[in-house]
């Protein structure tokens, strides 16, 4: 994030590449879950019809307020599960299947819902709605779903390709790891080359953007223990994808909307460091 901010004229100009490092680590992630194992259950369709409604519900709520805060807010809510929830919910002691499953239900209910929640809400009123329709189901749906089919096929028909992407898990980090350095390059570049200063708005977001992720976790808990696995709740609604939240804003939105799931990256990883800790010390106990 530093690198991405103090950059930011460089990687502001290789931005493009961001779609392509998300097919790439959701693909290298996708490997890791085995298709045979994916089971849907209560738990996961309550937590999608939060995640989803509650980005809508939030944006109804904001829009007539602000624009700008009401697009943030939804992101913060309306994006999918990261794929490292499971990493972090597998050492918080969640059941690992459960998550994986979410994660993929969850990026997959994105695909089905975002073209149309960006048509409605984008920030492109020159486009028609069937145009921005078009346009996002174009380029959102191929980088969501075709990662997950292309490791169903590598597993089906090269399966040892398939197990050497899979012990090489390490390479969705660093994909990971670049793809948040460009798009925290390219919302910093947008920052600094404003016409006028929105610090106001900025502020703003920041804070919807924390209470979000506090309310997310909490809610999240609370489901998951009524079925049995409390973490993998929290986890599963709290620990979002923000790098494809900040590309989709910058992409879909207005901008400035992209600064609330920035701040939502240091939101949730202050949540999870705290979890982190309070969970180890507890097993030293």
């Amino acid at each position: 994030m530093v690198l991405g901010a103090v950059f930011h004229g460089f990687f502001s100009r290789i931005s493009f590449l961001t779609p392509y490092l998300i097919f790439a680590m959701l693909f290298v992630t996708y490997c890791r879950i085995a298709a045979r194992e994916v089971r849907f259950t209560a738990l996961h369709w309550v937590l999608l019809a939060f995640q989803l409604g509650g980005g809508i519900l939030l944006y109804l709520l904001l829009a007539p307020v602000s624009g700008v805060l009401a697009q943030g807010a939804f992101m913060c809510s309306f994006i999918p599960t990261a794929m490292a929830a499971t990493t972090i919910g597998g050492m918080l002691g969640a059941n690992v299947a459960t998550m994986a499953s979410f994660c993929l239900l969850s990026n997959m209910g994105v695909a089905v819902a975002a073209p149309v929640m960006f048509a409605l809400f984008g920030a492109h009123p020159e486009y028609s709605f069937l145009r921005s329709l078009m346009l996002i189901l174009w380029r959102v749906v191929p980088l969501l779903i075709l990662p997950f089919v292309c490791a169903v096929v590598l597993d089906r028909f090269l399966p040892r390709w398939h197990e050497a992407v899979k012990r090489r898990q390490t390479v969705s980090f660093w994909l990971w790891a670049v793809s948040l350095t460009i798009v925290m390059g390219r919302t910093v570049e947008f920052l600094v080359r404003q016409p006028s200063a929105n610090y106001g708005t900025e502020v703003a977001l920041a804070v919807i953007a924390l209470a979000i992720c506090l309310i997310q976790f909490a809610v999240g808990r609370k489901i998951g223990r009524r079925y049995g696995d409390t973490v993998a709740g929290g986890q599963s609604l709290g620990q979002k994808n923000t790098v494809l939240a900040i590309w989709m804003a910058q992409t879909w939105l207005d901008p400035l909307a992209s600064v609330a799931p920035a701040a939502y990256v240091v939101w949730q990883n202050i949540v999870n460091s705290i979890q982190l800790w309070r969970y180890k010390g507890t097993e030293r106990q």
